[in-house]
């Protein structure tokens, strides 16, 4: 197995974030910065498209973010109401799939209407698989793949000493897709923010002070070349993985 990563990861998985310190840095509401972003989100998308990345999925909306001020959930909700209105033609006529993970039974009925439309309408397209985390926490994730697991066995499908990574990790939201390969968070924090705790068990994490709304082709050419210096051993050593004589 070569020691080089992939030029191109098969999966790149994202925080946002920053959306309103950029707002407050330019004295706007918060608002204003949840706006500016869906703009990089295009551009993102658009990256991916041009350069063959196969899927992105997006932290949107965690299940810690309902504690923010009821007014800034509300301008979030709408926004999201009116992006999918705006949005889902263009990326399934750019061949984009659509589809969203979370607890998505907490939101409001029009706004899941749209979701489960527009991951419907999308569900055959391949260029680019983009998955958005909405509602979403990685102990929610777990813990929901523990009750799935747990109700096998007590309904006698599955024997509880069966249970292993490999039917546990099938349990969990996007358990169809390759682990991502490359995490980005923007806005300057370095942590993962009970992100696809599970999921992100070896995957490359590159942190960036480029607050979210500010992202471009360049901010992202800089993770994708950081991410293709990186040797990515998965528990061997470096010269197991490039292939050299190991010294016994």
């Amino acid at each position: 197995m070569s020691s080089e990563p992939p030029s191109v990861p098969r999966h790149i998985a994202i925080i946002m974030d920053g959306n309103g310190r950029w707002a407050e840095k330019r004295h706007r509401p918060r608002r204003f910065g949840h706006r500016a972003g869906q703009k990089a989100v295009r551009q993102c998308v658009e990256y991916c498209l041009r350069h063959g990345v196969p899927v992105l999925t997006l932290f949107a909306f965690s299940s810690e973010n309902w504690q923010r001020p009821p007014s800034e959930v509300s301008a979030l909700m709408g926004l999201f109401v009116k992006a999918l209105d705006k949005e889902v033609d263009e990326l399934h006529a750019h061949g984009v799939r659509l589809n969203f993970i979370g607890a998505l039974e907490r939101f409001e009925a029009p706004l899941l209407q749209r979701m489960q439309a527009a991951s419907h309408r999308t569900r055959d397209n391949t260029a680019l698989q983009v998955n958005i985390a909405v509602n979403y926490g990685g102990r929610w994730d777990i813990a929901q793949a523990a009750r799935t697991l747990a109700n096998e066995v007590a309904r006698g499908q599955l024997k509880a000493d069966a249970i292993d990574e490999t039917l546990f990790g099938a349990r969990l939201c996007l358990s169809e897709l390759p682990a991502p390969d490359l995490f980005i968070r923007t806005g300057g924090e370095r942590r993962i923010s009970n992100f696809l705790l599970w999921q992100l068990a070896y995957t490359e994490l590159y942190f960036t002070d480029t607050l979210w709304p500010d992202i471009d082709a360049a901010c992202l050419d800089a993770a994708m070349a950081d991410y293709a210096g990186r040797q990515r051993r998965f528990g061997r050593t470096g010269a197991q993985v490039s292939g050299e004589p190991v010294a016994h």
